[in-house]
């Protein structure tokens, strides 16, 4: 009887709910009829947030609008090249194509992408009652030109994180034998000489221990952006070296002596730093992309690591993938002394901010209905799971998602962390010459990674590298 009683006023209120629902309630089948049947095509990395938007977020616009969407995920380097050849070509393969943060300031000096807020502006009827600007995070700034107009709907937003196993770090024994060893107490490192004391010291005991463990992971391929981008997104910036240590205020100089940074001091020590790590981690370090560093330390190989946010979720609540779930901690990136109070003040930051939106190419054949679906992912409605399957937070609203306040207490607090203190973090510098100058520098890099060049002479070398690059493009005078 009371199930039937049950039964019968949620069908009540249903109905009631159904009366009171806007007239916008059919907006996607209302705006996605005159689409029907067309196939939108768009290329984005294979990460835990853009796969969501291939199985989850595709299907739900489709049933919603009859438009078709076919995502198409790959490695970040193809994913790149894909694009930016349609783009250039002009053939119009692509409908969206994902654009990661450091890219975008490329794209726009070429005019590569539909500004949206003036479509939109332009032309009510494609504009979702649901979407709105106003409620993406301040990491939407990064899309957006000069007059605030923005150029891509933020699909994932995460900063580079230190993780570290706290089974290890609170094991009490683990805890005896570092104190007998370095005289301190076990915990987060928050300086690099503890990093490094922490790092060599687990290292160190994973062999006495006979163990598959190692004392930090290191992203050091000797062939792939990656590495590159550890150093001068990630390392750098904590030994208060930023924006690659180009001074675009002084003719765009990178070396010391012509008032850049890139070959400091400060940066000679980083390096060395990071090549110091790169020893004393998991030997596939050598071979580690962004992918490879989650993986690492998901497999309980390395007792802490700088990992991108975007993996967080999975490594800390998945036990299919990660060996290592509810035993992960999260910090801030260890730091030089100094470096935290200039980031506070807004004078520096203390790691990459990364993340990426969906573009509307110019060349795109199918651009109304393209918007739409930008919308749709861009609209408070979809985020809450989104932010849970894929560690990442683009609307101002997640954050008080049930769902993802539960999952931020298996993450150490990670999104608290991303809410409260991303701010300290930075995305890459607003550089349109971005591929230039990393495609002219990365091979010395590689060749410091290998050992084929000493690491202040390579430093000494990509910053005159750099300049030249510089000079070639028009930006040194």
């Amino acid at each position: 009887m009371r199930q039937g009683l049950k039964a019968g006023a949620s069908a009540l209120i249903l109905a009631m709910l159904a009366g009171a629902m806007p007239a916008w309630a059919d907006f996607w089948s209302d705006a996605g009829a005159k689409f029907k049947g067309v196939t939108l095509h768009g290329v984005t990395e294979s990460t835990p947030p853009s796969n969501y938007i291939k199985d989850v977020l595709a299907p739900q616009f489709e049933e919603k609008t009859g438009i078709n969407v076919e995502i198409e995920t790959t490695s970040w380097d193809q994913m790149y090249d894909k694009a930016i050849k349609d783009m250039e070509a002009g053939t119009g393969i692509y409908d969206m194509v994902y654009i990661e943060q450091d890219i975008i300031y490329a794209y726009l000096a070429r005019n590569f992408l539909v500004d949206i807020t003036k479509t939109l502006k332009d032309d009510p009827s494609l504009k979702a009652p649901t979407f709105d600007e106003a409620k993406f995070t301040t990491f939407a700034d990064y899309f957006k030109n000069a007059d605030g107009d923005l150029f891509g709907v933020p699909m994932e937003a995460f900063i580079k994180v230190y993780l570290y196993r706290t089974d290890l770090f609170n094991d009490p024994e683990i805890q005896a034998a570092f104190k007998a060893k370095t005289g301190k107490d076990l915990k987060p490192a928050t300086t690099h000489e503890d990093y490094t004391q922490i790092a060599e010291f687990f290292t160190e005991y994973g062999k006495e221990k006979g163990l598959d463990l190692w004392g930090t992971t290191s992203q050091a391929h000797t062939g792939h952006p990656a590495s590159w981008y550890e150093f001068f997104e990630s390392v750098a910036p904590t030994f208060g070296v930023y924006n690659w240590g180009i001074n675009a205020a002084d003719n765009y100089g990178a070396s010391v002596e012509h008032g850049g940074t890139m070959n400091s001091p400060e940066a000679k020590t980083a390096l060395k730093y990071l090549l110091h790590l790169r020893d004393i981690a998991p030997p596939e370090s050598a071979a580690s992309t962004w992918t490879e560093v989650a993986t690492t330390f998901a497999a309980g190989r390395a007792a802490q690591g700088l990992v991108y946010g975007e993996n967080a979720a999975w490594i800390a609540s998945d036990p299919d993938q990660s060996k290592v779930v509810g035993n992960v901690g999260v910090a801030l990136p260890p730091l030089e002394p100094g470096v935290l109070e200039a980031a506070e003040a807004g004078k520096g930051y203390i790691g990459y901010y990364d993340g990426g939106a969906f573009g509307l190419p110019v060349t795109s054949k199918n651009k109304e209905a393209a918007l739409l679906f930008m919308q749709y992912i861009g609209q408070d409605e979809v985020q809450g799971p989104w932010a849970v399957a894929g560690s990442r937070i683009t609307n101002t609203a997640t954050y008080d998602d049930p769902a993802v306040q539960e999952l931020d207490k298996k993450l150490g607090g990670y999104f608290t962390m991303l809410r409260d203190q991303g701010k300290l973090f930075a995305g890459a510098p607003p550089y349109p010459f971005h591929a230039q100058v990393r495609e002219a520098t990365a091979p010395i890099f590689y060749e410091i990674l290998t050992g084929a060049i000493e690491p202040d002479a390579g430093l000494d070398q990509m910053a005159a590298k750099a300049e030249e690059e510089l000079t070639n493009l028009g930006y040194r005078k």
